[in-house]
């Protein structure tokens, strides 16, 4: 996949559980799981600024772009 996904990242730095950001922005630790695992699609724009909000960061600081090399 070309976007990398660094909520675990994230979660570390900020020292936070992925159990306690699921219940600040309201959405289940299954999707969430999903998402910083990599198995999702996409990501509602809601969703990524509740995330960003809670972990005092950026886009950028969850998603980057890391291209495929054939």
């Amino acid at each position: 996949m070309a976007v990398q996904i660094n909520l675990d990242l994230m979660l570390v730095k900020k020292k936070m559980s992925l159990t306690e950001l699921a219940a600040r922005i309201g959405i289940s630790i299954t999707n969430l799981s999903l998402l910083k695992t990599g198995k999702v699609k996409g990501i509602r724009f809601s969703t990524l600024e509740a995330i960003c909000r809670e972990l005092e960061c950026q886009p950028g600081d969850i998603l980057e772009y890391v291209p495929d090399f054939v």
